[in-house]
């Protein structure tokens, strides 16, 4: 694991394939999804573990599994291609919400709520089972596209105190493979999956039946599309959902 505190020091990979969004809809998992953020740098040679893990559990209907890559390891040799203030942001503001003595990678968050390393199957595990028990009934969004249309999230009437939620927007690339050349992982190719590239919160919701339209510009051919409900302040998740360009060929 490598920790940060003030101080111290590709082109889309897949199969000979296709990506098309046809007329599609998510499909509600029968409990769940529950979201998985690791928060990675390629410049951590810590990191390529949770890399693995998280490759593993993107294929799970009941997840919904992100990779933010944070840029404040770029000093060190080598400057991540897909690190971003933004993702850096997010990381800190979890640590302010979870109560941590610093950030680090890598940094699996699972649900808003608690978070480990996540380079062992056992550890994911106990996150989710405890993030699982913590949040039974779920918010999950239902997202629609249409090949290269807008795309529209609704939600169900839900009851929930506090503040209004969160509804955030997050695309990403399904994989990247990326020679290093120099830093911590100089020599090694690295592996990266659902590598978020836009991150924006789209509206806030106060439990009563809703939807919302987002425009095409946001998205690119092949990447997949996230969406998680989220208490104030970068709370817990209240639900999640995704939506994936089906593979042919």
């Amino acid at each position: 694991m490598s920790r940060f505190t003030p101080g111290r020091r590709s082109v889309l990979a897949g199969a000979a394939a296709t990506a098309l969004f046809g007329p599609s809809a998510s499909a509600t998992p029968p409990s769940g999804p529950w979201a998985i953020e690791l928060f990675t740098s390629q410049g951590c040679s810590s990191c390529p573990p949770a890399d693995a893990q998280l490759r593993r559990l993107r294929e799970r209907p009941d997840i919904v599994a992100l990779s933010f890559h944070v840029d404040y390891w770029d000093y060190i040799g080598w400057k991540d291609p897909f690190a971003g203030r933004a993702m850096t942001d997010r990381q800190r503001t979890y640590a302010r919400v979870l109560r941590q003595r610093y950030v680090y990678t890598p940094e699996m968050v699972v649900d808003g709520v608690t978070h480990e390393p996540g380079v062992t199957k056992a550890s994911i595990d106990e996150m989710l089972a405890a993030a699982q028990k913590q949040s039974p009934q779920r918010a999950t969004p239902q997202l629609a596209r249409v090949m290269d249309g807008p795309l529209t999230i609704a939600l169900a009437p839900f009851k929930f105190d506090g503040p209004p939620a969160d509804v955030v927007l997050a695309v990403y690339d399904r994989r990247h493979s990326t020679p290093v050349p120099r830093g911590e992982n100089t020599g090694h190719t690295i592996e990266n999956f659902n590598v978020v590239r836009h991150l924006e919160t789209v509206g806030h919701w106060n439990g009563s039946a809703a939807t919302w339209t987002v425009a095409p510009d946001r998205f690119q051919p092949g990447q997949g599309i996230a969406v998680l409900v989220q208490r104030d302040d970068q709370g817990a998740m209240l639900g999640c959902n995704k939506l994936e360009p089906r593979i042919t060929g």
